[in-house]
């Protein structure tokens, strides 16, 4: 028997909204909408302009010299071929003999850089190109065991450090900055002579982190 009750209002059955939906496909368009506007339109501000690294990349990248276009001896005269160095991470700096305060520094944020890297230490090794002939204080010489203490000729090694610089670039070369070479013998990155130690450190950190080889 059919009934003859009417259907109220409250009875029908309400469409559902498509706002969930929208909502959903909003969200997932949204990172990739943001990724092409910081893209294409940097005006927007979108695009992060920081770098993810305190040293300064160097661009290009520059292999190392072979022996005869920079000659390096050890302390008590011998010959060293940095290439021996291959397949380690190399902290470098340069400074006269003398070594004063401002070299004393580099030496030490590169040696505690160096033994602050826990089980990754031994993929680095450290350099000391000394600039002339002077003798080095005993003092510097025991703080700073395990360094290569190397000597090189100055117009040889500032060709290296800073092939398009003037005469004054090249001389500042030889005193302010640390350098990195990479296993591959690529010099790939410049600390200034002023840098803060923690920053050098964490540098180091990432390059070790990230980095498949040495």
């Amino acid at each position: 028997m059919v009934s003859n009750t009417p259907v109220t209002p409250s009875q029908t059955r309400r469409p559902r909204s498509m706002w969930p939906l929208y909502l959903i496909v909003v969200m997932c368009l949204a990172p990739v909408v943001f990724a092409l506007l910081a893209y294409y339109v940097p005006a927007l501000g979108l695009r992060p302009t920081d770098h993810n690294n305190y040293g300064t990349l160097i661009q290009p990248q520059r292999p190392l010299p072979d022996a005869a276009a920079l000659s390096l001896r050890t302390l008590d005269g011998q010959p060293f071929d940095l290439a021996s160095l291959d397949g380690k991470w190399i902290l470098v700096t340069a400074d006269s003999a003398a070594c004063p305060e401002s070299c004393v520094r580099k030496l030490f944020i590169l040696r505690n850089s160096h033994a602050s890297q826990g089980k990754e230490v031994e993929r680095l090794t450290r350099v000391w190109f000394v600039t002339d002939d002077e003798e080095i204080p005993e003092q510097v010489m025991e703080a700073y065991k395990g360094t290569h203490i190397l000597r090189a000729d100055p117009a040889q090694l500032a060709a290296y450090l800073a092939p398009q610089a003037d005469a004054a670039g090249r001389e500042a070369a030889l005193r302010a900055p640390m350098w990195i070479i990479d296993p591959l013998g690529n010099l790939m990155m410049q600390f200034p002579a002023n840098a803060e130690p923690t920053e050098v450190r964490d540098d180091i950190r990432k390059l070790l982190r990230n980095s498949r080889i040495g």
